[in-house]
């Protein structure tokens, strides 16, 4: 039975806190004693885990290859050739100087600081703590600059997407992930270059029995590369705590509840017992229908909206809270499994509402924060908020993928799902009043003031963000693959190509590339400009083109370059990784800053007027982020179902993104009538 249950009212919402002991039973309104939603199993499947792995989750960590630091003459090279299509001669000159003297002298010695510390640290990569630092050491506020969203699809079956079906057959799907992770039963993250070959039996079989330290050598032979899954352990139970001049990640592994936000009031409730494991999942139903009924007004002053501050200023705001008795609160949010939003909008089909809805959304229902807030609305629609310090697309995407297959295949609750007759409403009126004041969130007139200010400072910027769809139907994926070129190469000819129909020249781009082949492994940059994509554009936009055949020879050129460059990205042999971890070096020695960093060619080259991310996946319907510099666009794109699918993000009056789109639409239509012609 439920042993012990707090109610907390804050003049902020109320936090309900629900904990159940190690037994499954529940007493019924008549008095009698049943053992609740006693099925074990979904369908014949265990209900505890969502699988069950003969190679363990972690068995390739110990045996990944480390990032390699890259050579310093080539990463100058790299750079200078990738300044060429967009700085002029005069200007790349100048910096062509700059740069030999760099790799001669500060440069020289930087790089020898970095490969001794490289050498010193071979449990972790170069870029990982620099990277860490970058995240934790910006002041700026997360929702906007950092926090992307990813977009659900549909469940197929349509009386699924019911808001308390929803969030509760996908609560399910994230605890089975999570216990499979934390009991190692978890399938590896593995890219498999030859499925056909290495996503078999056999070489699970094999790989199980080879010593950890070997293992990573032994799936090469199979032609299957392991991913680094250290950022796995974050996904969970973690949150990002502001503190003055750099925040702290921290983890609390032996929590086990869940925090719900509706209507801006916060609720939790234990959803692992006390031996660990999932309670039922109509328990979880009733609970989470207990909080829909909930008739409250949002709070008048909003504690979530803190989250959307500059750092400095929520880190003082949270020592406040803390000083005026509300360090339990925090706590209890911030040691959550995970966050779950239930909104009150209906998004229907509208997409740039949906956009707007799961980028920043109502602030007050957010708690920006947490390493993923689980977002879904009054109309079942679902999405994931996710904090960037902690991690990058590979262990999203994979927890994203698999809470979706699995909470549309099993679906543990259904419309005729029984109740389980949980009077929470009598206990929370019963129980409550011992705990009104142990948890109350205390406000003074300041914070109030701190608060209030905070809704007007992300009102403000978010006022200006405009979000554009483009949706092509013709240059698809399947379409690009079919004139043996590269889709993601293509996707990118048209950005640039838009970009010069509108303003007549190339800016600074940037596209994400993970290096997750390789031990904590982050990120690396592709440029997609090139001197190739010029020449391309160049060429298209002339008023005398050349033959068709000519055109796409100019495009293969431009798929063969851009294939080249991401390669080398995910290999750990870009540029821009290692002049920053070199530039981290200089600042950390507390050295004067090289002429190379201070160069405006530099400052040029690293403002992305295009900044671009893709992910593609079953589950993904769209996605996206806000721009990184305030006259730049955030372009989010992904191939859905027969279609190229865009989100482009602008600052007003900064840019036209509407005008962006329709140039995209155009260059899309150009391409395709060029390819399409024989």
């Amino acid at each position: 039975m439920f042993h012990s249950f707090k109610f907390i009212r804050t003049s902020t919402g109320n936090i309900f806190y629900f904990k159940t002991g190690k037994s499954l039973f529940i007493s019924c309104k008549n008095g009698a004693i049943y053992r609740s939603c006693t099925t074990t199993t979904v369908h014949g499947k265990d209900l505890q885990f969502l699988q069950r792995s003969i190679v363990p989750t972690n068995h390739f960590q110990d045996s990944l290859p480390r990032l390699p630091v890259p050579e310093l003459d080539k990463t100058c090279e790299k750079y200078i050739t990738a300044l060429q299509p967009f700085i002029n001669s005069e200007q790349l000159k100048k910096t062509q100087q700059i740069v030999d003297a760099f790799k001669k002298g500060e440069g020289l010695q930087l790089q020898k600081e970095l490969q001794a510390s490289n050498a010193k640290n071979k449990h972790t990569s170069y870029i990982s703590g620099p990277w860490f630092d970058m995240y934790l050491k910006s002041r700026v506020p997360l929702v906007l600059n950092f926090n992307p969203f990813l977009a659900f699809k549909d469940d197929p079956k349509p009386t699924y997407n019911d808001q308390l079906l929803r969030s509760t057959n996908m609560v399910m799907s994230s605890l089975r992930f999570l216990k499979s992770l934390r009991e190692n039963i978890l399938e590896p993250e593995v890219f498999h270059l030859n499925p056909e070959k290495s996503d078999t039996a056999f070489f699970r079989k094999t790989m199980r029995l080879i010593p950890r330290r070997f293992a990573w050598y032994g799936a090469y032979l199979f032609k299957a590369f392991p991913l680094d899954m250290s950022q796995f352990g974050n996904l969970f139970n973690s949150t990002r705590i502001p503190r003055p001049g750099k925040d702290e990640l921290q983890v609390y592994p032996d929590a086990q509840h869940i925090v719900v936000l509706r209507n801006g009031h916060f609720y939790a409730f234990d959803v692992l017992d006390g031996d660990g494991n999932i309670i039922p999942p109509c328990h979880i139903k009733d609970l989470i229908n207990y909080i829909l009924s909930d008739s409250q007004a949002p709070p008048s002053h909003p504690v979530s909206v803190l989250t959307t501050e500059n750092r400095d200023v929520w880190a003082d705001a949270r020592s406040r809270l803390e000083k005026l008795g509300n360090a339990e609160q925090l706590k209890l949010i911030d040691s959550a499994i995970f966050v779950l939003a239930l909104d009150e909008e209906t998004l229907g089909t509208d997409l740039i509402k949906s956009g707007h809805h799961m980028l920043h959304g109502p602030v007050h229902n957010r708690w920006f924060d947490k390493s993923f807030t689980l977002i879904i609305t009054k109309d079942g629609k679902a999405a994931l908020n996710f904090e960037h310090a902690w991690g990058d697309g590979v262990a999203v995407l994979r927890y994203f993928n698999e809470v979706f297959t699995d909470s549309t295949k099993n679906h543990f609750v259904g419309p005729k799902t029984v109740p389980v007759n949980v009077d929470a409403s009598h206990r929370v009126k019963k129980l409550g009043k011992r705990f009104l004041l142990l948890l109350h969130f205390f406000l003074d007139d300041s914070m109030k003031s701190i608060i209030k200010k905070a809704e007007e400072n992300v009102k403000s910027t978010t006022d200006k963000l405009r979000l554009d769809i483009l949706q092509h139907y013709q240059l698809h994926r399947e379409c690009i693959k079919g004139f043996k070129l590269s889709p993601d190469s293509v996707t990118q000819l048209g950005f640039q190509m838009a970009f010069y129909k509108l303003h007549g020249k190339l800016v600074a781009t940037y596209e994400s590339c993970s290096t997750s082949a390789f031990k904590h492994g982050r990120t690396e940059t592709v440029r997609p400009l090139t001197s190739a994509t010029r020449r391309c554009i160049e060429e298209f936009h002339k008023s005398s083109r050349p033959s068709n055949s000519d055109l796409k020879n100019l495009l293969k050129e431009c798929t063969r370059v851009h294939n080249q460059l991401t390669k080398e990205a995910a290999m750990g042999q870009g540029f821009d990784r290692h002049l920053f971890a070199l530039r981290y070096i200089a600042e950390q020695k507390g050295m004067k800053m090289p002429a190379l960093y201070q160069d405006p060619t530099y400052a040029e080259a690293n403002h992305f007027v295009l900044s671009t991310s893709t992910l593609f996946g079953p589950a993904f319907s769209g996605g996206g982020f806000a721009p990184v510099v305030s006259d730049g666009f955030g372009i989010g794109y992904g191939f859905l179902d027969n279609s190229t699918g865009c989100l482009v993000s602008t600052y007003s009056p900064h840019r036209d993104g509407a005008a962006f789109v329709d140039a995209l639409q155009s260059s899309y239509d150009d391409i395709y009538k060029v390819l399409s012609n024989s």
